[in-house]
């Protein structure tokens, strides 16, 4: 079943997947993957849709959306068990209910458990690998739990690839007073909502921040980059490590901004900056140009 994408991304860009899966347990997954690699299809979860930046043409491949219990969250012995599926903000509801702290800083991550793992996901100080107990990665030759270390995690990224699929996560935090986890979830949600276009359709935090004084958006809002435009694609106002879609935008719009982004970026303070958002599909970001 092809499936536009456009639909299961926060940019609201991108073409069909050829197939579109939405399987509820690890044993259905196993066998997505397993009849993926049969018939030499690539694999990739789309998740919440944030931190995804799909090609127009579309992603020539299975979509995946994990659902039933590995989209379900609960909270057991100081532990928060979630399937990767399961949104960051619903993990850490879990978590201060049951009175537990340590995930608040998932308040400012739109995306799932899962592609927390992928990608590392941080904020206000925070990452997965600080509260991370183990997950489950599912690839097409079965299943294996891994430590932090064994997935490699550094910041923004692991060392997970194509065709595994985080189906398992285990979250070890600490006893916090409800009412201590509620001010502090807060308070960062209200400096995200002052600095952030939370209002916006985006697909979060462009690029990574890189080794040097200026975090990426102050260096491209130095570059005098806020507001810029391209097609229907513009360089937030608020906040220049975001891009946002002002209307009928495309993935080819969102990349040729990204690619002048880091042209300024290096002309001006010659830093290379890292993307932070997920490429799937045809779609790729032009290299930095010969400076040798």
């Amino acid at each position: 079943m092809s499936v536009e994408l456009s639909r299961y991304t926060t940019l609201g860009t991108g073409g069909p997947a050829t197939r579109f899966a939405t399987p509820e347990t690890v044993e259905k997954l196993a066998e997505v993957l397993r009849q993926a690699a049969g018939e030499g299809l690539a694999v990739a979860p789309v998740g919440l849709g944030s931190n995804l930046l799909v090609a127009d043409d579309g992603f020539p491949g299975v979509a995946l959306k994990l659902a039933g219990e590995l989209a379900a969250a609960r909270a057991e012995d100081g532990l928060v068990v979630a399937g990767g599926g399961a949104p960051l903000a619903v993990c850490l509801h879990r978590a201060r209910a049951a009175g537990l702290g340590g995930l608040e800083f998932a308040c400012a991550i739109p995306g799932t458990a899962g592609g927390g793992v992928w990608m590392n996901a941080g904020a206000y100080g925070s990452d997965i690998s600080a509260v991370l107990e183990r997950a489950l990665v599912v690839d097409s030759a079965g299943a294996a739990w891994r430590t932090p270390a064994e997935l490699g995690l550094r910041y923004r990224r692991s060392a997970l690839e194509q065709g595994q699929v985080v189906a398992q996560t285990e979250f070890r935090l600490e006893p916090r007073p409800v009412e201590e986890i509620k001010a502090t979830v807060g308070e960062m949600q209200a400096r995200r909502k002052a600095a952030q276009p939370t209002n916006k359709r985006t697909f979060g935090s462009v690029f990574k921040n890189p080794e040097h004084e200026l975090s990426a958006g102050r260096m491209l809002e130095a570059c005098g980059l806020r507001g810029h435009a391209i097609g229907g694609a513009c360089i937030s106002p608020k906040h220049a490590n975001f891009i946002e879609n002002a209307g009928g935008a495309t993935s080819a719009d969102a990349v040729a901004l990204i690619a002048e982004a880091r042209r300024r970026a290096l002309e001006q303070y010659g830093v290379r900056l890292e993307p932070e958002v997920q490429l799937l599909g045809p779609i790729a970001i032009p290299p930095f140009p010969d400076t040798t």
